[in-house]
């Protein structure tokens, strides 16, 4: 197989001179990121909102049209994963630690800091909010992204890069010189991505062993996770990544169990139908930043930041997706990424958000152990107070492992074959070396940033990657859409 150069090098070159300068004035280039960051968030967060809201539109539109019966390979092609499978996979490849880090850490600040005013107003707009960032939104941007490519991958015969994603929009000349910038851009951009949920994974191994979060204690936690994820890398998805994404969920499904049955689960399920009526009833003013009750630093410190990090991971996670979709038709394809992951993002915030969320009442424990201890803390407070007290965190922080390792050797498989020519579906895998490289350079970024500062490291580095990415699924959002309408017509099938 022949090197992508420029695709390895354009990401590769500014990474380093940034790991480089965290080293010698961590910092200023905190700051530095910090002001870019700030002035994304100022002038685009209207089109985080609009264009992922957008993307609800066309999956359902897609799901609806005459393309919905189109069969991803062609007829009489014959799927890679069976459905249960299928699913596990792409559940532990889209949800990362994120789900693990946040679906209790995120309710505890919205019950500190919530802009919800009234009696009971805090506890449902946390878990309401829960729902708005793990659940339908972001999954369908997911979805778009990773359909438009098994389209144009399997049946439009488009090579293994992410121009694929907008060749319907723009013909075969954009996977050219074209198509190699779109790469490195969007290689930049999940290593952002993936950088800022390894240092979530991190925080909350450290916080699992009771050890400080020093750079040195953090590093050792990553380079335990990245030899890992590509150790399983290198056996390619029929073994290390089918194995591992069905342990995780097996574990995920176990621990969401335990924790539902062992808590409040009157208080939890009567929570979640409140939240639910909240959710729906404001489902489009929150997803379009126009609820008049939350003000636009809120926005930005948790909506904007949840799509620039979901947007981050989004392209290289839909050449990943993609390939998964062979043999099963675009509806199939729809309800796996986007009905069943969101409803099991769902009842994992209920589960976990409403137990918490009852458990702890807006200013119990679980808040304090946030605010004095950090977000790390709270899954480990809660799991404290829990029958089994003594075993429970062992599983959760095997959990957070597998779960990373699972997320990041499938995308590091798919960032690795964008750097080679020649990928097809009888050759998905490219060599081992690249695979090492990009976990190593994923490793240092995440490190630099948390260990110097922290969680607004995550934030900062999800932001600056998620906004080129945005720019890309909006163009692939428009090709999907196109052949959409094309289908009607019978001129898609």
């Amino acid at each position: 197989m022949k090197l992508r150069l420029p695709v390895i090098l354009t990401p590769i070159i500014p990474l380093v001179c940034c790991a480089v300068l965290a080293l010698d004035d961590p910092a200023a280039l905190v700051a530095r990121a910090r002001g870019w960051s700030v002035w994304v968030l100022e002038h685009f967060d209207w089109l985080f909102n609009w264009s992922i809201f957008g993307c609800v539109v066309v999956v359902t539109v897609v799901y609806f049209s005459p393309l919905g019966r189109l069969v991803i390979g062609g007829k009489g092609a014959v799927p890679l994963l069976s459905p249960w499978r299928w699913f596990a996979v792409t559940v532990c490849t889209t949800v990362a630690t994120g789900i693990l880090f946040w679906g209790i850490a995120e309710p505890m600040y919205h019950l500190s800091g919530t802009p919800a005013a009234g009696a009971d107003a805090p506890k449902v707009f946390a878990l309401s909010t829960l729902f708005l960032h793990w659940t339908i939104t972001p999954y369908a941007m997911y979805t778009l992204a990773g359909l438009i490519f098994a389209i144009a991958y399997y049946n439009r015969k488009q090579p293994f890069a992410l121009s694929a994603l907008i060749e319907p929009l723009f013909g075969r000349a954009i996977t050219g010189y074209g198509g190699i910038g779109i790469d490195a851009i969007c290689l930049f951009a999940l290593v952002a991505g993936m950088s800022a949920s390894l240092g979530t994974g991190a925080l909350s191994l450290a916080g699992g062993t009771g050890l400080p979060p020093s750079p040195l204690t953090l590093a050792a936690i990553m380079v335990f996770i990245v030899g890992a994820f590509c150790i399983s890398a290198a056996s390619g998805l029929q073994r290390g990544i089918r194995i591992l994404s069905n342990w995780n969920v097996v574990g995920f499904i176990m621990l969401a169990f335990f924790v539902f049955f062992s808590g409040p689960t009157l208080g939890a399920l009567e929570l979640a139908g409140t939240a639910s009526v909240d959710y729906a009833a404001n489902f489009l003013p929150r997803n379009l930043g126009l609820d008049p009750g939350i003000d636009r630093p809120w926005m930005h410190d948790w909506t904007s930041f949840y799509w620039a990090n979901w947007y981050a991971w989004a392209p290289i996670t839909a050449l990943f997706l993609g390939r998964l979709g062979l043999g099963y038709t675009v509806r199939q394809f729809i309800r796996v990424n986007l009905v069943y992951t969101s409803l099991f993002g769902a009842f994992w915030m209920i589960a976990f958000g409403a137990i918490a969320i009852v458990t702890d009442g807006g200013s119990g424990p679980i808040v304090r152990a946030v605010t004095e201890l950090g977000p790390e803390a709270a899954i480990y407070e809660l799991l404290g107070r829990l029958p089994l007290a003594a075993y429970t965190p062992h599983f959760f922080v095997l959990l957070i492992f597998l779960s990373y390792v699972t997320a990041a050797d499938s995308n590091v498989s798919a960032m690795s074959a964008l750097c080679v020519n020649d990928i097809r579906p009888d050759q998905p895998e490219a060599p081992l070396f690249l695979k090492f490289l990009w976990g190593g350079i994923i490793g240092l970024t995440a490190w630099t940033l948390v260990a110097y500062a922290g969680i607004d490291g995550i934030r900062l580095i999800s932001t600056l990657g998620g906004f080129p990415a945005m720019l890309l699924i909006i163009l692939a959002g428009l090709g999907l859409l196109r052949l959409s309408f094309r289908s009607f017509s019978g001129r898609e099938k």
